[in-house]
């Protein structure tokens, strides 16, 4: 046992030992309840690390006398799969009541043809599945099978649970219950551990490993800090705070506060980031969100990822840096994201309308002779460069998809439309 790390060492086999999301397994609540009842639905555990999605399964295993099958995301594949679903079929022959149940850790690691090869079995009740996932499912679980399980989010531990956590392992572990521990400060271990139970024990055990030839295991904060050297930032590159940290990067250059701005910079920054993932995001924001209200902002997004490449880390954050505070203190427009956005919908209501024959593409005399580019003015014979003329098709002619915003770039593209074209560029 001593061999094995201090989490597994410590990872619960029944409700009682399980430690966080009361909001789920507290006697009453709606997980719980549903199993001890022996009756499951298929659902996803969807959370960060450490939090409890694995341990919340084999305490299912445990408690419920049905075939319980796990599989893992990262070393299975559709043959896998479909060999535990034969498995669940000869398995459910015997249960008249539950039905086998199959397990798969990281489900988001599926690729769509993996997870299309358990629609079947999940549909006719060959299998309950129950999936743990560190992803948003809305995003990396298919739609057919995301509507067939109930989501659960657990949430990361709060501070009691941490303390909760901490006294079992030096109080109940096989090991760690012999010696001395003398706990003078929590606040680096649980600062580090981020609501990571994982993280907690882990820094446990490399604490305990470094002191023992000394009397007394002594926790405070200045040795969890020198014995994890650096703070391990709570990023995770790949995982939803990723998502989270970029978006909130993104609404306050959005909504037009630098420091903000920069202060989730930094935070991509210290985590990891790949530069390139944020300067890409500094692009798609100057288009949909600066737009035509600063037309230069589109240059310099582009400017920030080109020097990027040429620069490399770490100066390169300086140039992030610099790309950030301009996008976030320039005027904002969404008018050219919002246009596009209107004319798609209208596309998927209209469908696909005829080009006028004015405006086709004639390179054959059959084609000229069907009328093809017959009455097209050429802008360039004109005063102004500029001829009115029809350019939608016939059904949506006349109809508005641009609106300019109220600021100083785009009132000056309104009122050059509304002397070429008159009213239909009039403000509203």
């Amino acid at each position: 046992m001593i061999h094995q790390p201090l989490a597994e060492r410590l990872r619960p086999v029944n409700f009682d030992g399980y430690i966080g999301q009361k909001h789920l397994v507290a006697k009453g609540a709606i997980l719980r309840n549903m199993i001890e009842s022996g009756r499951i639905s298929s659902f996803i555990l969807w959370g960060p690390p450490g939090v409890g999605k694995t341990s919340l399964a084999k305490i299912i295993s445990t408690i419920l006398e049905v075939p319980f099958y796990t599989l893992s995301a990262i070393h299975s594949g559709v043959k896998d799969v479909r060999d535990v679903i034969d498995k669940c079929k000869s398995a459910g022959v015997f249960q008249s009541i539950a039905r086998p149940i199959l397990f798969i850790d990281e489900i988001h690691r599926f690729s769509k043809s993996q997870q299309d090869s358990l629609l079947g079995a999940v549909e006719n009740g060959t299998v309950t599945l129950i999936g743990a996932t560190t992803e948003n499912p809305s995003f990396e679980v298919i739609r057919p099978l995301l509507s067939r399980c109930q989501v659960y989010t657990l949430k990361p531990l709060e501070e009691s649970d941490l303390n909760e956590l901490l006294n079992k392992a030096i109080t109940e572990d096989i090991y760690l219950k012999d010696l001395n521990f003398k706990i003078e400060e929590t606040d680096a271990l649980f600062r580090y551990s981020g609501g990571d139970a994982r993280k907690l024990l882990n820094i446990i055990d490399l604490i305990t490993q470094s002191n023992q030839n000394q009397e007394d295991i002594v926790i405070n904060n200045d040795i969890v800090t020198e014995r994890l050297q650096q703070n391990p930032a709570a990023y995770d590159k790949g995982g939803e705070m990723h998502y989270d940290i970029i978006s909130a990067f993104i609404k306050s250059i959005r909504g037009s506060d630098p420091d903000a701005a920069i202060y989730w910079l930094g935070r991509m920054v210290a985590g990891g980031e790949d530069p390139k993932f944020i300067a890409r995001r500094l692009v798609i924001s100057a288009a949909e969100d600066i737009g035509l209200a600063n037309p230069n902002a589109l240059l310099i997004a582009n400017a920030c990822f080109d020097s990027l490449e040429k620069i490399g880390w770490p100066e390169g954050r300086i140039i992030l840096a610099e790309a950030t505070i301009y996008l976030a203190t320039s005027p904002k427009s969404n008018s050219a994201y919002k246009s596009i956005n209107d004319a798609l919908a209208l596309i998927e209501e209209s469908g696909d309308l005829p080009v006028p024959l004015h405006l086709r593409n004639a390179p054959t005399k059959l084609m000229r002779e069907s009328g093809y580019g017959s009455g097209y003015k050429y802008a360039h014979d004109y005063a102004n460069n500029f001829v009115k003329q029809q350019f939608l098709p016939d059904k949506i002619d006349g109809i508005s998809l641009w609106t300019p915003q109220n600021n100083a770039a785009e009132e000056k593209m309104r009122e050059r439309m509304e002397y070429l074209w008159g009213n239909k560029f009039s403000k509203k």
